[in-house]
C-alpha cells in the first residue's frame, strides 16, 4: 500500500479532475476535515460551490464505492435528507490520473444539539426512515460489521505489527482476548437482523440546517459521509449518539427510539449489543490509526498514538468495557 497516497493530489490536479466532468473551478479550494479521504470545497466560476471527495486508494473497490453511492441516491429518492453524489455524464464515480473521486453539492449546517430530546427524536425519525430503506435489500459488495472484521482482524494485525511495547504485549493480548470473548458471547445470544447502515453515525456526520423544503423548512438534520456504510445491526447507528452517565444515555436513547419507531420497528434485544459494539469500535480505532501511520497526515494529527501511555490507556479502556458488557442493557 502506498504510504503517501495523496502526494500527487495537487490543487491543480483537483481542479483538473473537476473540469474533466464539467465543473470549472475559479481557483479557490478549501480542504475540509477528513483523514481517510481527501475532501475539498471548490468554488466554481458561476459563484456556486461543490464538494469533491477523492477516495483513498486501495480502501474500497469501485463496486463498493458505487454501492455506497447507489444507497445514498436511493435514500435521497425517498426524500430522506442525505448528501448524495451528483450524477454527471451518467456516473457518480469518476477517475482522473489515477484518483477516484465523486462530486456533491455543498450543504452547510451546524452540529445537532444532542442534549435536546426533541432533536434526538427528530434524528431518530430519519434513522428509522434510513433503516426502513436499508432493510429492503442487502449490500452485495460492501462488508459487514462483525466480530471478525472489527475484532479478530484488528487484533491479529496489531499483534503482528510490531507496534505494541514488548513489556505490554502479553497484557494487551490477554485483555483483548477477554474483551472479544465477551463480544462474541453477546453476538451469539442475539440474532440481530443485518441491514444496510450509515455505519458511522456520530454527531460529526449529522448537520442541522435551516434550508430545505416543507418539513425541513424550520430546520432539521441531514446526514453526510456514508463512506463507512455496511451491513450490521440497527443499533450501530444509534449508540454513537449517546453520551454522559447511564441515566443521561438512557434518556437520550428513549428519545431516539421513540422517533425511530414511527417509521421502523426496533429490536429491543439489540440494546445488549451497545457495549459490545463500543468495544469493537475502540479496538478497530487503534487498528485504523496503525494502518494509516505511514500517511504523513496521521502522525501530525495523532502524535500521542503508539506511546507507552497510549497502550496502557487502551488496556484500561478494554478492561472497563469487559465489565460494562456484563451490566444490564440501557432501558427504553
Amino acid at each position: 500500500m502506498d504510504s503517501k497516497p495523496y502526494a500527487g493530489l495537487t490543487p491543480d490536479k483537483v481542479l483538473d479532475a473537476l473540469e474533466s466532468v464539467g465543473f470549472r473551478g475559479d481557483g479557490r479550494l478549501l480542504a475540509l476535515n477528513s483523514y481517510e479521504n481527501r475532501v475539498y470545497q471548490v468554488s466554481l466560476e458561476d459563484d456556486s460551490c461543490v464538494v469533491a471527495k477523492f477516495y483513498r486508494p486501495e480502501r474500497w473497490t469501485d463496486a463498493q464505492i458505487r454501492e455506497e453511492h447507489a444507497f445514498s441516491l436511493e435514500l435521497s429518492g425517498r426524500e430522506i435528507p442525505v448528501v448524495s453524489p451528483l450524477v454527471t455524464e451518467g456516473r457518480t464515480l469518476h477517475v482522473h490520473e489515477g484518483f477516484r473521486f465523486a462530486v456533491q453539492a455543498r450543504r452547510g449546517g451546524r452540529p445537532p444539539e444532542l442534549e435536546d430530546e426533541k432533536v434526538l427524536e427528530w434524528i431518530g425519525r430519519f434513522l428509522g426512515r434510513i433503516h426502513a430503506v436499508g432493510a429492503v435489500r442487502s449490500f452485495e459488495d460492501r462488508p459487514a460489521l462483525s466480530v471478525a472484521t472489527f475484532g479478530d482482524e484488528p487484533r491479529d494485525w496489531l499483534l503482528d505489527s510490531g507496534l505494541l511495547p514488548a513489556d505490554l504485549k502479553e497484557t494487551w493480548v490477554a485483555t483483548v482476548d477477554l474483551a472479544l470473548d465477551g463480544v462474541e458471547n453477546h453476538f451469539k445470544m442475539i440474532e440481530a437482523r443485518q441491514i444496510r447502515l450509515h455505519g458511522d453515525c456520530h454527531a460529526g456526520n449529522i448537520l442541522w440546517t435551516h434550508e430545505g423544503n416543507r418539513a425541513e423548512a424550520l430546520g432539521g438534520p441531514h446526514f453526510v459521509d456514508l463512506d463507512d456504510a455496511r451491513m450490521g445491526p440497527a443499533v450501530q447507528d444509534l449508540w454513537m449518539l449517546l453520551s454522559g452517565d447511564r441515566e443521561t444515555a438512557a434518556t437520550q436513547l428513549k428519545a431516539l427510539v421513540d422517533g425511530y419507531e414511527r417509521f421502523h420497528a426496533f429490536q429491543r434485544e439489540e440494546l445488549r449489543l451497545i457495549e459490545p459494539l463500543r468495544t469493537l469500535r475502540l479496538l478497530h480505532y487503534s487498528y485504523w490509526l496503525a494502518r494509516r501511520w505511514d500517511d504523513p497526515a496521521f502522525p501530525a494529527a495523532f502524535p500521542w498514538f503508539g506511546t507507552q501511555r497510549y497502550w496502557q490507556d487502551r488496556i484500561l479502556e478494554l478492561r472497563e468495557q469487559t465489565s460494562a458488557m456484563e451490566e444490564p442493557p440501557l432501558p427504553v
